[in-house]
Order: C-alpha cells, then structure tokens, then sequence
C-alpha cells in the first residue's frame, strides 16, 4: 500500500501541475505572453523555492526530455507548414536559416569578446548557443494568430531550418573546445555533413512515408498517428546514427506529409497537435528546473540582459536586412521578422551540450544563455503582437471550431479539394457565379467564421474562407492561383 500511495502523492504533483500549466495559457488571451514564459519562469521559481528538485534534476535526463520534445514539435511543426507554403519562401527561410544562423552568431561572438570581455572560445560558445531561433516559443507566440504575406511562413520556416543549423554548429564549437588537435575547419565540416545527411534522410523518409501510410491497412485509425509518430522518431534516429541532423530530417518529412493526401490525415494532424502543445510545457519546465534564479550573480544577469539586447536591437536586424535584401518584403515585414526572432529551448538545449560535453566554463554560459531567454521570450515575446500593429503587418486570431463535420468514404477522394481565400486573391470579393472555375469544378460549400454557409451563386468570398470543392485535377493549379495567390502588387 506505501507504494501505491507513494506513487498516487507523485503522479498528483505532476498532473497538477501540468494541469495548471494547461490552465495557466488562459491568461495569454487577456495577456500578450508567450505561453513558454510562464512555463519556464513558474519552473525556475519552483526550483528556488524547493531546492531539493533543482539539485536532483539530471542535466542529461533534460536534454534527453529537450530532445524527445524537439522531435514532436519539429515534425508537427512541418506537418503545419506543408511544402507548398515553405517552397513558396523557400529562398528566404533558407536564407535566414543558414548564413543567417552563421552571421548571427559570429556578430554575438565579436560583442562578447570585444564589449564584455570574454575570451575568443567562450564567445564563439555563445554565439552558437544563442544563434538559433526557437520552433516552439515561434508557433506558440504565433499560435491562433495568423500573419498575412510570407512573413508568417518565413518565421516558422525558419525556426525549423536554423535549429538543426545551430546544433551542427554547436557540436562543431564543442568538438573545438573539448580538443586541443582540432581545427576550425570542424566547424564546417561537422556543419556540412550534419545538414546534407539530414536533409537526404529527410527527404528520403518523407518520399518512403506517403505510400506507406496511404497503402498500409491498419485494424483502428488510431494507429496511424501512433504510427507516423514512431516513424519520426526513427527518422531521427537514422539520421543522428549516420551523423547527420536527426532534427532537419524530421521536419522536412514532416513539410513533405503536410501537403499529402492521406487516409486520416485530420486525426493524424490533430494527434500531433496535442502532442506538441504537451512537448512543450515539458521542455520548458523541464528546463526551467535545471536553474536556481537566486544563484545567478548580478553580472549573469547584466552580461545575459546586455547579450539579449544586442541580439534584439543589432545583430537580428542586420542578419535580416541582408539575408532579405533581395525578397520583395516590405519593410515593415522585415523589421517584424527582424523583431520576431525569439530564443527559447534551443539555446537553453545547446548550453546542456556545452555542459555534457565537459567545456570550460560550462555552468557560466548555461546561466548566460538562460537570461538571454527569459528576456527573449517574456520581453520580446510579449511585444510581438504590438509590432504587427505598429508595423502595420495583417495579424488577425485564428477561430476557435470545436465542431467539425466529416464524412468517412472508403476510398481516396481524389476530386474533393479544399482551398482558403487569401486577401488580395482574384477570388477575394467576387461572387461565386462570377468566379472562373471551369465547367469540371463545383463549389459545395463554404466555411465562413466558423459557420458554414451555402455556396450560392450570389455569394461574395471573403478573404479567410475555406472553400471546399468538387474538381478535376488538372484544374487544381488554376484553382489554387484563383484562391490562394495574391495578385501582382500585393505582396511587394
């Protein structure tokens, strides 16, 4: 009975308090903080107050956890975006991703070392750690809200790119602390391999996923999220074993499945889904125990308040205006993408790498880079919405459906297709009888503020309408430049 009572005392504690933490998100409706701020700070202040829990939290049990996490948000975060929204800002995310993680952290490096006085391994250590944005504070700040033009998918996009890209880098910084024979040219080779493996596994995967899902017959359909989830995680699997980024080959898998037709592809996305939302209150309270407040000194916190206002007001901004000097962004969508560069897990994960790998003055940038986060995420974060206003960048909350109508059909519906009125497509304001849809295309229905509406002929669409329809397949293309593709001047 002592064992059952034991047990029943700590699976209270942690229901609780992921139940709180659940609850706690009601208070980014009234207040614009990012949902990981709370998780993290109400964690730190945990470990403070009792600090049995800080001394026994594990460093390699977290980062395992943070892993785990990256994994799940990664891949939902992929499934999100779908290739055709991330093809579409391919060469900025891109971009960003790459030579933008590089630049971000060598700008970060040079301050450390010149400004703060940090010797040159250490900066290069900060600059790696701090130079990816985070996924998962990106998709929870931007949750139900929605950002008109790319910017959006630019954010998102690339969050998944440069974190792969800041953990090849990191591991290469390691690589050259922790031996005295290395080189810096292990910075780059380690970054090259890692990237072009996980991208071939990535792609490869993805391509090897579509027909074994869309064929395979499984006896409940709730299998097939358990099934696509087990097969991310051997994604990334195969391609940390080849020494490649495990995290780049889930997320572009999970790019390559968003824009599939799949049989339960809803469950499969709603599952997913959940999934990531529970993945990220564990990283984030998880990480949020592995500090004590009271123990960082007054100069962590000026050197980690100074780092975050450098990386805000300097270097962000300057990776942005020249990885973006060629898109046809506006301004004022570059300095929101400037604005909206947010850390969060990644950087508090690559500090753990530093510290797991036996670097140098570990425990100082793990404190650094902890500061530098909680100011990201609990300042910046919070200002995101006020930029897009100020900015004048469209950010509009995306509707709460909790009711959904579906149909089961045994087989592919290869003719049903659905597509969402984007502002300044030709369809946006046009009556239906008036829209050129071709004499093999009908439309069935349309989903307007969460009602659904009968798809008269005298019906004006609306920028945000789902639209479903009956069409040919050769005539999906038009379709989606009539729906979705702003028309020439729009987007400039």
């Amino acid at each position: 009975m002592t064992e059952i009572t034991d047990f029943a005392g700590l699976l209270l504690l942690l229901t609780g308090g992921f139940a709180l933490a659940a609850l706690s998100t009601t208070l980014t409706v009234r207040l614009p903080v990012p949902a990981p701020a709370i998780f993290l700070v109400a964690a730190a202040v945990v470990s403070d107050i009792w600090p049995d829990v800080y001394k026994n939290v594990q460093t390699r049990t977290v980062e395992r956890v943070a892993v785990v996490a990256l994994i799940i948000i990664l891949f939902n975060g992929g499934l999100e975006i779908g290739w055709r929204r991330a093809r579409g800002a391919a060469g900025p995310i891109l971009a960003l991703g790459v030579p933008g993680t590089f630049a971000t952290a060598g700008i970060v490096a040079v301050f450390a070392h010149y400004v703060l006085g940090f010797e040159w391994m250490f900066s290069g250590l900060v600059g790696a750690a701090l130079a990816p944005t985070d996924p998962a504070v990106m998709f929870s700040v931007l949750g139900r809200r929605e950002i008109g033009g790319r910017s959006g998918t630019i954010l998102e996009g690339e969050a998944g790119v440069n974190d792969p890209a800041g953990i090849a880098l990191m591991i290469g910084m390691i690589e050259l602390a922790t031996h005295a024979d290395a080189s810096r040219f292990v910075i780059v080779r380690e970054f090259v391999v890692e990237m072009a493996i996980g991208t071939a596994v990535g792609v490869a995967g993805g391509l090897l996923l579509l027909p074994l899902l869309r064929r395979l017959m499984l006896p409940s359909e709730g299998f097939y999220p358990v099934l696509a989830l087990a097969l991310a995680g051997a994604l990334y699997s195969a391609g940390a074993l080849a020494r490649g980024s495990g995290f780049l080959a889930v997320f572009i898998a999970g790019l390559i499945l968003g824009d599939a037709r799949l049989p339960y592809k809803r469950e499969i996305e709603r599952f997913h889904g959940a999934l990531a939302t529970l993945a990220e209150i564990v990283v984030f309270v998880a990480l949020g125990l592995t500090i004590s407040i009271s123990s960082l000194g007054g100069r962590t916190w000026l050197e980690g308040i100074t780092l975050a206002v450098v990386l805000a007001l300097v270097a962000r901004p300057l990776v942005v205006a020249a990885a973006l000097a060629t898109s046809r962004l506006r301004r004022s969508e570059r300095a929101f993408i400037a604005w909206s560069g947010l850390k969060g897990a990644v950087p508090i994960l690559l500090a753990a790498f530093a510290v797991l790998g036996g670097v140098d003055h570990s425990a100082r940038l793990y404190g650094l880079v902890f500061v530098v986060v909680l100011v990201s995420v609990v300042a910046q974060g919070s200002l995101v919405p006020l930029a897009a206003r100020v900015l004048r960048v469209p950010m509009r909350e995306r509707q709460v459906l909790p009711w959904q109508l579906s149909v089961g059909l045994g087989e592919e519906p290869e003719s049903a297709r659905e597509f969402t009125v984007q502002a300044g497509s030709r369809a946006d304001r046009l009556a239906i009888r008036t829209l050129p849809l071709g004499e093999h295309t009908w439309i069935t229905l349309v989903v307007r503020d969460g009602a659904a509406v009968a798809a008269t002929g005298s019906l004006a669409l609306r920028a945000g309408d789902r639209v479903l329809a009956l069409a040919d397949e050769r005539d999906v293309p038009a379709l989606t430049h009539l729906f979705e593709k702003p028309q020439s001047g729009e987007e400039g």
